[in-house]
Parts: structure tokens; sequence; C-alpha cells
């Protein structure tokens, strides 16, 4: 099956304001779905932290990946020891955990329904060059976001610039290999989602 591409521009996210900055929606499964209802099985989306502390909003029903993409972040879990991301960092939590987070940056999260839903996060980072990463054989959803810089994605023979900002949605990919060359100092982050099988 032929792999369908789509690129999203800033202008197709979903902005919102919170107290501390600003939320901006770039995927959501199923389509169509909202963040408030609590009823997605997936969402792909990047804040804006405009405060030296926050506390993330409790979702016990998902399991959160997320990495910053400018500025460093310093998380406490419950208390616990705390955890230092840096860009293209990625930390995998339960998003039920009281999580206490230092610093202004910009995130970048994934969120999977317990049970429904199951995926995997990472960043890639390259200047000049190429790079090759192939898809999971499940994944049903893939977004590549570039966070910085620019880089042309390939996937068999279709091909797209991204700048940053920009994300390639993937569909019908599953397992399928992309390319990122003509990169310019480029960090992309880069999120699969697919229905669970099984309870994760």
């Amino acid at each position: 099956m032929q792999p369908i591409l789509t690129k999203l521009e800033p202008a197709d996210y979903l902005t919102t304001q919170w107290s501390g900055g600003s939320t901006t929606q770039l995927i959501i499964a199923p389509e169509g779905a909202a963040y408030a209802d609590r009823d997605f099985l997936w969402r792909v989306s990047s804040a804006t932290v405009e405060l030296d502390e926050s506390d993330f909003t409790p979702l016990p029903d998902y399991r959160r990946y997320i990495s910053t993409v400018r500025g460093d972040m310093t998380l406490s879990h419950n208390g616990g020891d705390a955890l230092t991301l840096r860009p293209g960092d990625v930390h995998k939590f339960d998003g039920g955990d009281d999580t206490h987070s230092f610093g202004r940056c910009t995130d970048f999260n994934l969120m999977l329904r317990k049970g429904k839903a199951d995926g995997t996060m990472r960043s890639l980072r390259i200047s000049g060059g190429a790079a090759d990463f192939q898809a999971e054989q499940r994944a049903e959803t893939i977004l590549l976001y570039c966070a910085e810089g620019a880089a042309d994605v390939s996937c068999g023979s279709l091909r797209r610039r991204l700048a940053a900002g920009e994300s390639l949605l993937a569909k019908n990919a599953a397992g399928a290999v992309f390319r990122i060359d003509h990169a310019e100092h480029a960090l992309l982050m880069i999120a699969q989602a697919w229905r669970a099988e099984q309870p994760v």
C-alpha cells in the first residue's frame, strides 16, 4: 500500500492558552477527538512553559513521552529524584504521576491511552549527510516534527521539505524506511502510535 504523506504547517495546528504558556496540538486520534474529553487514543503536542515552576495536569489514563526542543526542563515525579531533560532527550512516564517541572522551555509530548494505544517517541539530530529511520511494523500514525533547522524527508518516491515548526504526517507507512537528507542543523522529533492489541 502506498504511503500517504501530508505536510503540516503551523496553521494546521490547534493552539490553546494555559496559565503558564500555550499548548499546540499537532495531531490527535481519532480525528475530531477533543483533549478536554480525555477519551482520545493518542495525541502529539508541543507546549511553551513560561513559568520557572509548574505542575503537570494529571492524566491517569495515559502513558506519556516528553522531550524538550528548546531549553532545559527538570522533572520530579511523586516527590522523587529530579531528572533534567535537554533538547532531544526523551523521557517516558505515567500520566498519573504527580509531576512537577522546573525551567522555561518548549517541550514535545506523545500521550497514549493505557490499554488502548501504544507507541514510541525518539529524536534525530542531523547536520549535513543523511540518516535513515525505519517505522515500527505496527505504526498506524507517524509524525516527524522539525523542531529546528530544515531537512528533506522522503519515503519511497515521495519527498517533502520541512522547515522549523513543520511536520510530516505519514499513514500507511508501517515498517517503511524514511530518509532524512539535505539537513541544515535539524532536530527532528519522531512520534509513532498504534492501537494496542492487548493491555499495555
